[in-house]
């Protein structure tokens, strides 16, 4: 929904934070205690805001508040509107990493972690020392979310396939290899189709919505996995599979980390499932933010690490 653009120089911008807490708390009075304002403060606002856009943008439904389908719009805007905003009002002239103490967040998976989050760390602490790194756990609504995710966090990083539309840049390659504990080996040593169609799963990232771009692929040859656990941890599968005869889809670059493949035997799946392609993701927002800049450089060099290079 379009609304008609309205002149700014007489709009406060204060009044986008106050936006930004009722579109998030869908409540005045939740607004306003976040805000740390009387409630008549919020509601004046408000009505300020409701003139500007010609909408209500909260409408009382019964005994409580909600959104109008174009507050719902709001919504996926304000924060990156805000974001901007402090980005400009928080830049210097020149960026230099040596002063930085910005606290850089990135979402991923333990995988990724694993291989990356060492060096990734070490490379940040060599060259802003007083900056600081949050790795965050992605997860199906983080990244089924992504745009509107990419606006509290500085990155996203996760395969293509689950995101779209967004500024990314490839980091490293990968491929799949099926794991059994290794007392439940295939009786002829080899896996076949058959055994992905007949033994029972552990999924990482699987859900009604979701999965992982290798599951999505097997469906499409026609083979669908016996699900018995679910995890949202590369890293626990191994636990899960042993003394059992599960089996799961392992990204092979992570076997190498120390203690993964313990007690597990590893194959190549015996139908292609294409290339992993692990990729960074962020807001258009942050495109020539120095600063975001510098990350992107740390997590390129990162991924020179030996365990993600063969």
């Amino acid at each position: 929904m379009q609304k008609p653009a309205r002149p700014l120089a007489n709009l406060d911008l204060n009044l986008l934070v106050t936006l930004e807490a009722v579109v998030q708390h869908e409540s005045v009075t939740r607004a306003a205690e976040h805000l740390g304002v009387t409630q008549p403060a919020v509601s004046a606002a408000l009505g300020r805001l409701r003139r500007h856009f010609d909408d209500d943008i909260l409408e009382r439904v019964g005994n409580r508040y909600r959104l109008t389908p174009f507050g719902i719009e709001l919504r996926q805007r304000t924060r990156a509107a805000l974001t901007g905003v402090e980005r400009v009002f928080s830049a210097r002239g020149t960026f230099d990493a040596t002063d930085t103490s910005r606290e850089y967040s990135v979402v991923t998976s333990d995988y990724t972690t694993a291989l990356l989050g060492r060096r990734l760390a070490e490379l940040l602490t060599a060259a802003a020392p007083h900056a600081r790194l949050r790795i965050l756990p992605s997860s199906p609504e983080l990244v089924a979310r992504a745009e509107h995710t990419l606006t509290t966090y500085d990155m996203m990083l996760v395969p293509h396939g689950f995101v779209t539309d967004l500024p990314n840049e490839t980091v490293f390659h990968d491929d799949w290899m099926v794991v059994t504990d290794a007392d439940h080996e295939p009786p002829t040593g080899e896996l076949t189709a058959e055994d992905l169609q007949q033994r029972p799963w552990v999924l990482v990232y699987h859900s009604q919505t979701a999965s992982t771009p290798a599951a999505r692929r097997l469906r499409m040859l026609g083979i669908e996995p016996t699900r018995q656990i679910v995890t949202e941890n590369f890293m626990t599968v191994r636990c899960l599979i042993t003394g059992s005869d599960r089996i799961a889809l392992i990204p092979r670059r992570l076997l190498a980390v120390p203690g993964m493949s313990e007690g597990l035997t590893a194959y190549p799946c015996p139908v292609d499932l294409g290339e992993l392609t692990q990729a960074m993701w962020w807001h258009p927002v942050f495109t020539d933010d120095p600063e975001h800049r510098f990350l992107r450089t740390l997590i390129r060099e990162a991924a020179q690490s030996s365990w993600v290079t063969p």
